[in-house]
């Protein structure tokens, strides 16, 4: 990946996310500046098909991504994807779901919109595979909107047992109201992946939400501050202290998400006052995202990190898939 100085805002390409052998490309989700490719894992070689999603190996990981045309309902695409990562992953465990929700604000069947559809249909495969007590098993996860024609779902497994972290200033999304629609979103804030050379930790899409509320909507610079306080909450639950180990040794990846382009600029200019340095591999996306009136998401995702303890760890066991 390039690095924030070699970024442009002219760029337009769609991101592209590589498993090791080949790139899932994510329609409509423009790349507005740094790398157009999103590397994580490595190397990896093929592990075959189960259902939709294509697998792939790379060392302790089992990684895996399926797209799949919105021909059907989209809480039955939800669902077919996710029963089918929850067959290919038995004996592992989950620790990343990346999801791409076509014309995520737009309203589907039933006067509902779609990003509660998907919710619904993720979350009712959870239920059928895990039952009542599923929440132990969710992973970080985010979901933003991507292409109108498709549902796109990336996840990483590991062998190795996770630890699922919760944000002490946040309502944990498992727990939002039903004002937030039938079923609510199934996600944990944060997942941490043991290692011998170091953990892998990864951050779930992260906004200006309070408790389960939304803080000034539409207000760039206001929810970009409260952005900025949340992930400072969740980098302590993890032990990573208040900055995502700003001045560890870990490598860390940044995808920004921004319903303007034009705002890419700014929040750029601001994150790296106040967030990114010069190793950062950072991205900055154009994409609609899980509620209509927030304008910026930020999601990280870190290896080889050397933590102190996690201080709110969720305290459920971790269920196996």
């Amino acid at each position: 990946m390039t690095t924030l100085a070699a970024t442009s805002l002219a760029r337009r390409d769609e991101l592209r996310i590589s498993l090791g052998n080949g790139a899932e490309s994510i329609p409509g989700l423009a790349v507005l500046a740094g790398s157009g490719v999103e590397e994580l894992f490595g190397p990896a070689v093929p592990a075959g098909r189960c259902g939709p999603l294509s697998l792939r190996r790379a060392g302790d990981w089992l990684l895996g991504a399926a797209t799949v045309p919105a021909t059907t309902g989209l809480e039955e695409n939800a669902g077919r994807i996710y029963d089918a990562i929850f067959q290919a992953t038995e004996g592992c465990y989950l620790a990343r779901i990346w999801n791409y929700v076509p014309a995520i604000n737009e309203t589907g069947p039933g006067g509902l919109e779609n990003y509660r559809i998907f919710c619904r249909g993720r979350s009712l495969a959870f239920e059928r595979r895990f039952g009542a007590g599923f929440n132990a098993a969710l992973p970080a996860a985010s979901a933003v909107g991507g292409g109108p024609g498709a549902l796109t779902v990336i996840f990483a497994a590991s062998r190795l047992a996770p630890q699922h972290v919760e944000n002490p200033l946040q309502v944990a999304a498992y727990h939002y109201p039903v004002e937030f629609g039938p079923r609510p979103p199934s996600f944990a804030r944060a997942t941490i992946v043991p290692g011998l050379s170091g953990a892998t930790v990864f951050i779930s899409g992260t906004a200006a939400i309070r408790g389960h509320a939304t803080v000034a909507p539409l207000s760039l610079g206001r929810q970009l501050d409260c952005t900025l306080v949340n992930l400072g909450g969740i980098a302590r639950a993890c032990g990573l202290g208040p900055n995502l180990d700003q001045h560890g040794r870990s490598t860390r990846h940044f995808k920004v998400y921004l319903r303007h382009a034009a705002d890419q600029p700014r929040v750029a200019a601001l994150l790296a006052e106040r967030l990114v340095v010069d190793t950062d591999r950072v991205t900055y996306l154009r994409a609609d995202l899980c509620r209509a009136p927030l304008c910026v998401e930020i999601e990280a995702s870190l290896f080889g990190v050397k933590l102190s303890r996690p201080r709110r760890a969720r305290p459920r066991a971790t269920l196996r898939g």
